[in-house]
């Protein structure tokens, strides 16, 4: 039993190693979300261009969408915007923006100088729905079903490679499913 005392250090780095080593090839854009397949979280804020406008989850109902969560001090922001410009132009998808911990002055400017691909967007001042969606950081990206289920998250800008290879065959499988 000595013996077997002298072991267990080797046998506890081994298994840290393990768990790092795996840790090594896991794909850094999918984080693992607890709203999956939940329904969005319920919320009444206003809408950036309307602060006396009042959206809540029931008018993100009706039809598959995007969430888009994106600020004007996010460089990775940028660089999406004008696709999710060209996506909610060219492939009829209904995006809504959660503009997250961001000033409404900043956001207005963005959306009029950079286009608004927004049916509107959602103004999260203090952050609280990123809270109740687990938002790690802006842009991420969450697919809703018609009745306002989370099916699909993305950690990242989403660009023409990841809508054609992930979120438009989704969508389309949605569309199917609901008729």
């Amino acid at each position: 039993m000595k013996r077997f005392k002298l072991f267990i250090p080797l046998i506890i780095f081994v298994v840290i190693a393990g768990f790092l080593y795996k840790g090594l090839f896991l794909e850094k854009d999918i984080l693992p979300s607890a709203l999956l397949n939940k329904p969005f979280p319920e919320f009444s804020l206003p809408t950036v261009k309307d602060p006396t406008r009042k959206v809540s989850r029931q008018d993100l109902l009706g039809e598959v969408s995007l969430v888009n969560v994106w600020a004007t001090w996010c460089p990775s922001c940028r660089v999406e915007h004008p696709y999710l410009v060209e996506l909610a132009r060219k492939e009829g998808i209904k995006i809504y923006g959660v503009d997250y911990k961001d000033e409404r002055e900043q956001a207005l400017r963005w959306l009029k100088q950079l286009h608004d691909p927004y049916v509107f967007s959602i103004e999260d001042a203090d952050g609280r729905l990123g809270i109740d969606l687990g938002v790690y950081g802006a842009p991420e990206t969450y697919l809703v079903d018609s009745k306002g289920v989370i099916r699909y998250k993305h950690v990242g800008v989403v660009d023409e490679r990841l809508w054609h290879n992930t979120l438009k065959p989704l969508v389309e499988q949605l569309r199917k499913e609901e008729g």
